[in-house]
């Protein structure tokens, strides 16, 4: 009697979920066919550019704003949209909605010509440029920052060399410093094996498709057990939106500068000067125990892109004694992305924020 009875409701069970499936499936191929699905979308203007730059200013959702703006630094390695992936779950919309004068700087894709970008040009050149304006623009004496990722390393490097910037506070969210715990990427990189001046001489700008592979390497059964993950939780409408759209984001690989890539992979990656204190940019010190504002840092638990490792030392080596350490559960995208960030990172930045931003 009791296998009898239960037959309907695994019948209809089953049944749903393949309905869900073909759904999720047409749902997929209807993704798949947009040629711009809707990312980025946070209503922005761009208030000045520099080749390929773009400095954004997002566009005020409440009728009271904090007086200090905010200014976003994103990565030199991937299109920054992961930070506005689509209405809803995305890390800009919140903090303009919670009242931020969001700023963001957005690289760009590198062209050609811009094969010679170096690490100054970003960190010495390119973003100071951006806080005079964010500030001319807002009408404040003083920004706070945020920086993501390697755009953390980069104002990082820009704060190391300008101890009197114009900044109240500083954010890092999962930001290397000690690039001998980057894993699996130290080791491609091994100086023994690793000729990046013929790939920096004979590419210029290193191609997508070579960080891309590289990142796939990180975790080789990654493109298997992610649609595994998926089929898991077929029936959650929001998590299976957000994976297509940080997937899509994952493969949207961009080329890398070919002179910032071969000073990161030799001063960085071979020597280790953040953390040894001896990198040098345009002849200027990069001293990170310089640094004495305000500063947070959060890291994720399984970040396979940049670990604890490679991130935990940025606080270690700034010279601000109001510093905090946040590790959250998961990853490098879903850290600041989709319903993990929504619940764990971004409440805990806007309070962070809040009472410096006044």
């Amino acid at each position: 009697m009791t296998t009898a009875s239960a037959t309907p409701d695994v019948a209809n069970q089953v049944q749903t979920t393949v309905d869900a499936i073909l759904r999720r499936g047409l749902v997929g191929l209807e993704y798949i066919s947009l040629e711009d699905p809707q990312v980025g979308a946070t209503p922005k203007d761009t208030i000045h550019t520099d080749g390929s730059m773009k400095l954004y200013h997002y566009r005020p959702q409440t009728d009271e704003i904090y007086r200090t703006p905010l200014l976003v630094v994103t990565s030199l390695v991937s299109k920054p949209y992961i930070l506005d992936l689509t209405p809803g779950q995305s890390m800009m919309e919140f903090l303009v909605q919670q009242g931020y004068d969001v700023y963001l700087i957005d690289w760009g894709v590198p062209r050609n010509e811009d094969s010679g970008l170096r690490l100054e040009d970003y960190a010495l050149a390119r973003i100071p440029d951006c806080v005079d304006r964010v500030l001319e623009d807002s009408g404040e004496a003083e920004l706070n920052l945020l920086g993501y990722c390697v755009g953390g390393s980069l104002a990082l490097m820009y704060m190391g060399t300008h101890p009197e910037a114009p900044v109240r506070s500083m954010a890092c969210l999962t930001t290397p410093v000690n690039f001998k715990g980057m894993g699996l990427f130290s080791q491609w990189t091994d100086e023994r094996y690793f000729d990046v001046d013929r790939i920096v001489d004979t590419l210029g700008n290193v191609p997508g498709e070579i960080l891309l592979s590289a990142f796939d390497m990180l975790r080789p059964a990654g493109r298997l057990t992610s649609p595994i993950q998926v089929l898991d939780r077929i029936r959650d409408d929001k998590y299976v939106k957000s994976f297509m759209l940080v997937d899509r984001w994952g493969a949207d690989q961009i080329p890398f500068a070919g002179e910032a890539f071969r000073q990161m992979v030799k001063e960085l990656y071979w020597k280790n000067a953040m953390l040894e204190g001896s990198l040098e940019l345009d002849g200027r010190h990069v001293d990170l125990s310089s640094i004495e504002v305000p500063m947070i840092h959060a890291m994720a638990q399984h970040d396979h892109i940049v670990p604890y490792e490679a991130a935990k030392p940025a606080l270690e080596q700034v010279g601000s004694e109001d510093t905090e350490e946040v590790v959250l559960r998961g990853g490098h995208a879903s850290l600041v992305a989709g319903g993990n960030a929504m619940y764990r990172l971004w409440p805990k930045l806007d309070q962070w924020l809040s009472v410096r931003s006044i």
